[in-house]
């Protein structure tokens, strides 16, 4: 499978011509190949979307959601193809996948709605016949940079709650998935989305995502991936003064006490932590337990990982698929000799598994980790779960919280004082009860505090903050000039 780019609604290829190749993770093998752009190729991009965005913002709000409508409605025709798809070129089970494009379909309808309920603020001046409101208005062309992880729901967070707002999108696909990307732009396409709205360029971080970030006309920036990443972007587009929107890493706990429903434990933490292999930034990393239950839960996390399937994510019967490359299995292979120079203890997998030319590592569980350790401390992003003894909810509580991220954590517990006194103090975005680490809705903000984030939140209403600027309106009819703030009293 060979795509372009997909500028001002034409597929083109990069003006060098170079081409990039994705690599089918369970396999090792080609699955197709996108263009690798440069600045040149960006440069296009944000010419077309800076030209469309005169008009596109004048188009109503509604008519923007009715758009989405159709987005959403030719996802859910195609779902499955590109559900199956998914799971080749990311690499997930094909359940995860199906989820992943239903996010996006989920978000469209959301984003749709908003185009009806993009609301202002009205406030009551404090003079006579005078009119007073703030509403939201678009800030330009909208660059978008996303991860490989969720490369359809993702993109969808961004896109859609941009476009809604009267905003025009040059958006770069992270380079492991960059055909899924391009099967999102031809749903854009059909749905009728104006030539110069969407525009889609492939390639790498260092020309094709830097192009973006430092481009003059790119007004508005939202980045999800690694922290150390997103520092640089932070920097480049602080320095020229752009909004800069940023969705980093995670190192989430569950928190487990005496009185928690262990089944309940066992189910969530083993989809937490093993799930799309790992590869979440709210995957479950440490499980932080009192010593009155540490032994058992151990040796029934271990019994129920030692059951999971490893295989290709369209296999029905996979559990656990494969991380997405080389140099991710290098990094998560890195961590075998860090645990043992920090004293952990191996309780399950620990090694790479040999499974065809796939990059697959097994599910793997360290006990007796410290909480200072690196083990404890760094995203391995990885299928590897850490546990971690705690005295009670408040030494739980702060060993939750002494690490550099801040996105999501959970507590089992029966004691709604012990459930309320986390909610408070956990120093996260995302907090659960009696529930796994991951699974958050649409409906709700998404991001984290700390190093996970600039404090941006994707999602929800809050997902049109990032991509609107607010403007105060005042009207004064009176027929008199009234000032205000002078003392008239």
């Amino acid at each position: 499978m060979d795509y372009q780019n997909f500028i001002n609604g034409e597929w083109v290829g990069a003006k060098n011509g170079q081409r990039l190749e994705s690599y089918e993770p369970a396999t090792g093998e080609v699955i197709g190949t996108v263009p690798l752009s440069q600045a040149e190729d960006v440069d296009a991009a944000v010419a077309a979307a800076k030209a469309a965005y005169k008009e596109w913002r004048l188009v109503p709000a509604p008519a923007r959601g009715e758009m989405l409508f159709t987005v959403a409605e030719l996802l859910k025709r195609r779902k499955e193809e590109i559900s199956q798809f998914l799971s080749r070129e990311m690499g997930k089970v094909i359940a995860e996948a199906r989820g992943d494009v239903q996010e996006a379909i989920d978000m469209a309808y959301y984003m749709g709605g908003e185009g009806r309920r993009l609301f202002g603020k009205v406030a009551p001046s404090e003079l006579r016949h005078k009119a007073s409101w703030a509403q939201r208005d678009p800030i330009g062309v909208a660059g978008l940079i996303t991860p490989w992880n969720f490369p359809v729901a993702i993109p969808a967070w961004k896109m859609f709650p941009a476009l809604v707002a009267g905003n025009t999108v040059v958006f770069k696909p992270a380079e492991d998935t960059p055909i899924l990307a391009a099967l999102l732009m031809e749903v854009m396409q059909e749905a009728g989305i104006p030539d110069g709205v969407v525009n889609m360029v492939t390639g790498d971080g260092p020309n094709a995502g830097n192009a973006i970030v430092e481009h003059p006309d790119v007004k508005v920036i939202s980045f999800t991936g690694s922290a150390a990443v997103g520092r640089i972007v932070a920097a480049k587009g602080g320095k020229l003064l752009k909004k800069v929107s940023l969705e980093l890493g995670g190192k989430n706990a569950v928190i487990v006490m005496d009185d928690a429903n262990l089944d309940l434990v066992l189910d969530a933490t083993i989809w937490g932590a093993f799930g799309t292999t790992g590869q979440r930034c709210t995957a479950t990393s440490r499980v932080i337990t009192t010593a009155g239950i540490r032994d058992e839960l151990s040796e029934r996390l271990v019994a129920r990982a030692k059951q999971l399937r490893l295989g290709h994510g369209a296999d029905p019967e996979t559990d656990v698929g494969p991380l997405i490359n080389q140099e991710a299995l290098d990094k998560v292979v890195s961590y075998e000799q860090v645990a043992q120079e920090q004293g952990a203890r191996l309780l399950l997998g620990g090694e790479r598994a040999e499974i065809g030319g796939g990059f697959f590592y097994q599910p793997t569980i360290y006990d007796n980790v410290g909480a200072t350790s690196r083990l404890a401390q760094e995203e391995i992003f990885g299928p590897v779960l850490s546990i971690i003894e705690a005295d009670d909810v408040v030494d739980a509580i702060e060993k939750a919280n002494s690490i550099e991220y801040g996105l999501s954590c959970a507590i089992f517990t029966q004691d709604v004082n012990r459930a309320f006194h986390a909610i408070r103090d956990l120093e996260t975005g995302l907090c659960y009860v009696n529930h796994s680490t991951i699974g958050a809705e649409i409906s709700l903000p998404f991001g984290g505090m700390k190093g996970t984030g600039n404090g941006g939140r994707e999602a929800a209403w809050t997902a049109l903050d990032t991509f609107t600027e607010w403007k105060s309106v005042y009207v004064d009819w009176s027929g008199t000039l009234q000032r205000a703030q002078i003392d008239n009293r």
